[in-house]
């Protein structure tokens, strides 16, 4: 009995962070921090920027919200998901969705408890976006064209509270973000693709449903070219270090993503994208390190 007793616990536990997204979660608090560190605030000293108590509860607020928002999307499109992710769904429900509700609102007030560190106009900044996450959820997601827009402005967001936080607004961090930008509304474009089973069942109004498979394909590949432009501007005109590997490689990815993206007609193939491109978020989050790696050393000694 005490055996399967913890099994259960492990299998509530492994569910609530599937539910809950924790790697997104955990990459999200890294890039913040490396963002911070190599961007934003790159003339302050390591350690200033990692012991800074505000930017450490900014952190806090924004995991602790962007936590309830993957609940609250996971509430929401739980029978969308029992028919796109069967077996991600499945292990989902062993946190049951009363559980999920009171979790969401507790990380609520976590995030809005955190921000009242900071100041009143971070308690108001991370407010609207707990509201935003939820009318997205909640009425926006079904709307053509709309949901794809603000799911990606809500994806980038948590950078915009660190941007505020610093107050720089140099051009290169703005055409970063657009690059960022770009590749995060292409991926939400994807999964529209790959869910297309899921969402013409529950209603759900997306390019690939109202308008076809090839029209979204051609708008994903004028949005690859597109990403490109920053790309450019990144590593011939702005002082980025080392990183201009990773545009190199990104360039490569994208291109690569193009060619799939003809071939593709399968959910498996559209999963593949989905990943390819979330594999270009992430690994663009670690390449913030070769902005300066000598700078990081003499910053930190």
């Amino acid at each position: 009995m005490a055996s399967i007793s913890k099994k259960r616990l492990l299998l509530k536990i492994l569910s609530f962070i599937s539910v809950i997204r924790g790697y997104n979660i955990l990459v999200l608090v890294i890039a913040q921090y490396l963002t911070s560190i190599f961007i934003l605030a790159h003339d302050l000293p390591v350690r200033r920027v990692l012991f800074d108590p505000n930017l450490f509860f900014m952190v806090l607020a924004t995991a602790s919200v962007a936590a309830s928002g993957y609940i609250i999307n996971n509430f929401y499109d739980s029978e969308k998901d029992l028919i796109n992710r069967p077996q991600k769904t499945m292990l989902d429900r062993f946190v049951s969705q009363r559980t999920k509700l009171s979790v969401y609102f507790l990380l609520n007030m976590f995030g809005i408890f955190f921000a009242s560190y900071i100041s009143f106009r971070a308690v108001v900044f991370f407010s609207l976006y707990i509201f935003a996450i939820w009318f997205y959820s909640h009425r926006l997601k079904k709307i053509l064209f709309i949901n794809n827009l603000v799911a990606s402005v809500i994806t980038i967001t948590p950078f915009f509270a660190v941007f505020l936080y610093y107050k720089n607004f140099d051009t290169v961090i703005l055409v970063h973000a657009s690059f960022l930008y770009l590749i995060i509304l292409m991926r939400e474009m994807v999964k529209d693709l790959e869910n297309m089973k899921g969402d013409l069942v529950q209603g759900y109004r997306t390019i690939p449903i109202v308008y076809g498979e090839n029209l979204s394909k051609g708008l994903l590949t004028v949005l690859t070219f597109f990403s490109m432009i920053p790309v450019y501007f990144l590593i011939f005109t702005f002082e980025i270090g080392k990183m201009y590997y990773f545009f190199y490689g990104a360039v490569a990815l994208l291109l690569l993503f193009l060619l799939i993206l003809y071939f593709s007609r399968a959910k498996w193939q559209y999963l593949l994208l989905h990943n390819l491109l979330k594999f270009i978020i992430v690994a663009g989050v670690f390449s913030i390190l070769l902005i300066d790696v000598d700078a990081l050393l003499s910053r930190v000694f």
